[in-house]
């Protein structure tokens, strides 16, 4: 849903400006360093990045799911470490809060969050819950009218460089499954809390992920999203819902991106004679490049119009996060190809995006788990 066009296309200039002038020419430079540099980050908060997803009363955007899968796609065309920076924000990190959030809980942060004074994160995954992520082993254990958290988080994107932690813990330790299982906001510098040094990754250099550790955190029952105890993995599903078509639109933007590199390369390469551009293997790989992003945008805008007309998309946000993702993949895949030798060297565009791109295949859902959330509901609907 666009909701005013000349605002919208206003705004998605702005951004495209942004992306094109101050990113790109730093690509390189952090890749190589893994560090966004602070004026750039003082700049995305200067341009309202941060606040894309939050509601216009707490100081956002409050873009549709439609305004912001294109806000994606535009921005993801450079490295998707920039996006990473404020993505959790207008994203995973503020939308627990704004589908759940009490309004005390959403007076308190989404303003801040907004203007990118905090910065975000989601708490969820531990090392034996990933795509099982109901086998969490933290803990939230109640103490008069606190609780005290104790656990351990991994592979937490902005965790080394969050204020707030949006955190998963069992509240009931006889539930099962998705039962028992609540939401928490612990702000940095909570006695127990800390976070380790970012790790050293294949791609996606300036995007801090890192672990969490919960120490016997003590919180109020006002940390609790939503006030009630055993909502939180019900409130994980919703933002994971929205976050997942988010996800696609950030698969379709380094796609867009390759496909011009391979466009550029096979016309000023040269072998036998020619452009390589004039080889019909090389325009093959060109030409299903192009035809997957199509698909991939199709699928993502129509997904994104379905949910701001308050359809269930679950099933649909499986697909744009499977289908994109394997689809960024296997153009990046074909980028090197086309690049060849200096595909593989780094410091080459294709190389930085075949290595970026990965993880697409991995969070958010693995591809293999979409696979299997997809057929279920596909048999569910034919009983």
């Amino acid at each position: 849903m666009i909701r005013e066009k000349q605002k919208f296309d206003t705004l998605l200039a702005e951004v495209r400006a942004f992306v094109r002038s101050e990113c790109l020419p730093l690509e390189e430079e952090i890749d190589r360093t893994d560090e966004i540099p602070e004026p750039l980050v003082q700049r995305m908060r200067q341009l309202g990045l941060f606040g894309h997803s939050i509601p216009e009363a707490f100081g956002g955007a409050g873009l549709t799911t439609e305004e912001l899968a294109l806000v994606n796609i535009e921005v993801s065309q450079a490295a998707t470490t920039f996006r990473a920076r404020f993505g959790g924000n207008t994203g995973i990190a503020s939308e627990s809060l704004v589908v759940d959030g009490t309004p005390e809980q959403k007076d308190r942060y989404l303003p801040r969050m907004a203007r990118g004074e905090l910065t975000g994160c989601f708490a969820l995954t531990e090392p034996e819950a990933g795509s099982d992520a109901t086998a969490l082993k933290t803990v939230a254990v109640r103490d008069g009218g606190d609780h005290v958290i104790t656990g351990r988080k991994c592979f937490i994107t902005n965790a080394p460089v969050a204020n707030l932690f949006t955190v998963f813990a069992r509240t009931d330790p006889q539930g099962k499954g998705a039962n028992g299982i609540s939401a928490f906001l612990v702000e940095r510098g909570a006695p127990g809390l800390s976070t380790s040094q970012p790790y050293r990754k294949m791609g996606q250099h300036g995007s801090p992920v890192g672990e969490v550790v919960l120490d016997g955190v003590r919180v109020p029952a006002s940390a609790i999203v939503g006030g009630v105890e055993g909502q939180g993995f019900r409130t994980a599903m919703k933002t994971l819902n929205k976050q997942r078509i988010n996800l696609a639109a950030l698969c379709v933007g380094p796609a867009i991106r390759l496909v011009d590199e391979m466009v550029r390369h096979a016309r000023s390469r040269r072998q036998f004679g020619q452009p390589i551009g004039e080889f019909q293997l090389v325009q093959q790989f060109i030409a299903e490049s192009n035809t997957e992003v199509h698909a991939a945008r199709a699928l993502v805008l129509e997904t994104a119009r379905m949910r701001d007309e308050g359809a269930d998309v679950t099933m649909e946000a499986s697909m744009c996060k499977l289908f994109a993702s394997e689809m960024c993949g296997r153009v990046a895949d074909r980028a090197v190809q086309v690049f060849g030798g200096s595909g593989y060297i780094a410091g080459n565009v294709a190389e930085r995006f075949f290595r970026d791109v990965r993880l697409f295949r991995l969070y958010e859902g693995t591809s293999q788990i979409h696979l299997i959330n997809i057929a279920k509901r596909t048999i569910a609907l034919a009983a």
